[in-house]
């Protein structure tokens, strides 16, 4: 692998390539390392399984000290691929807070904003998802229902 990033490698199964393609990633390309598992509802609204965090979308926390616990993301750091969640923080001895950081793989989104301008992208992929398996499950209907009529014809026709 190059010292420069290369949008056209595609993988290896050397862990060393594999962190040096994530850290040598420019940022448009990080952000799509942001993405985290849609709940089942939404997963089956979306016909998705994944999608790239934003501000403001509402997550459960699936992993560590903090585990079933709902919050919105109130930042996203693309340098180090981490998420900052709101409410969520940890004291000091000082009595000081901290903001805790997330990995988005430890996190489930519950909600989406689509109120955000730079989610349109992703808007347009979700519509153009829920079309498709809207179709789809007309076309799955349709051809049960050739099946049925083929099989009913053929077990009259074998009877006679």
């Amino acid at each position: 692998m190059k010292k420069e990033f290369s949008s056209s490698w595609i993988s290896s199964v050397q862990p060393r390539k594999q962190r040096k393609y994530q850290a040598n990633a420019p940022l448009h390309t990080r952000h799509k390392f942001l993405s985290a598992h849609l709940s089942k509802s939404l997963r089956d609204k979306y016909g998705k399984r994944n999608l790239p965090l934003r501000k403001g979308d509402e997550v459960l926390i699936m992993r560590g000290s903090f585990r079933k616990q709902t919050a919105k993301v109130s930042s996203i750091d693309l340098k180090s691929t981490l998420v900052i969640l709101e409410g969520i923080q940890r004291k000091k001895k000082d009595g000081t807070k901290l903001n805790v950081y997330f990995h988005p793989s430890s996190l489930l989104i519950q909600s989406l904003n689509l109120d955000d301008k730079m989610r349109l992208p992703d808007k347009k992929v979700l519509e153009e998802k829920k079309d498709d398996k809207k179709e789809e499950k007309k076309t799955e209907f349709k051809d049960k229902s050739k099946e049925i009529k083929k099989n009913a014809s053929n077990k009259t026709g074998n009877n006679n």
